[in-house]
């Protein structure tokens, strides 16, 4: 089990190179404002639900966990190894006591704890990279931060930024050409300048 582990995070936070970051990110990003653009009418009335949602919370909560549990078993600890256990221990807790007690806008800490996670391995892999474009990267994984610490510690305000957006269509839309050219900008670069032999000026 441990060698399973150990094998998923080193890849996560050591294997995974900027092109391949970029190229994942850039198409991610394209595909599903591409697919909320064209869903609107299912998706706009949908989100308001997400905050509190149990199915959404359980399911992000659940590879949350699993995700923080591969990190506390493999991660090199140094001379704190010995205390490993305790975040072992420590995580199921928080998981269950998450799950069945502190429910109350699961989906909204639920995706919170995730975008927390999924920042490290994308600023890694974009760490000291010569080209500055990889600033599209970490620009975006520093967002993951901020919203995820707000939709952790007052997840309301995921509900408030919903409701913004549903006031006027128009906000919708245009975010979701926002997400869509940005992550046009995102695949060009990870095209045009992260691979081996490709131009590092910008």
């Amino acid at each position: 089990m441990n060698e399973f582990s150990d094998g998923i995070y080193h890849w996560l936070y050591h294997g995974l190179s900027l092109r391949a970051v970029g190229l994942a990110l850039g198409l991610l990003l394209i595909a599903g404002h591409v697919v909320a653009l064209l869903r609107e009418k299912h998706i706009l009335p949908w989100l308001s639900t997400v905050p509190r949602s149990m199915n959404v919370g359980t399911v992000f909560l659940t590879i949350s966990f699993l995700w923080a549990l591969m990190v506390a078993t493999s991660m090199d600890l140094g001379e704190f190894h010995q205390a490993r256990w305790l975040a072992q221990f420590a995580l199921p807790l928080f998981y269950v006591g998450t799950l069945f007690s502190a429910n109350d806008y699961l989906g909204a800490r639920a995706l919170g704890c995730f975008l927390l996670l999924a920042a490290c391995p994308v600023l890694d892999a974009a760490f000291l990279q010569p080209p500055q474009s990889r600033l599209l990267i970490s620009a975006l994984a520093y967002v993951w931060i901020v919203a995820g610490l707000f939709w952790v510690g007052m997840p309301y305000t995921l509900r408030d930024q919903i409701a913004w957006l549903q006031a006027k269509p128009s906000r919708y839309r245009a975010m979701c050409v926002v997400g869509i050219a940005y992550g046009a900008l995102v695949l060009a670069a990870a095209l045009l300048y992260y691979g081996p032999g490709q131009s590092q000026s910008l």
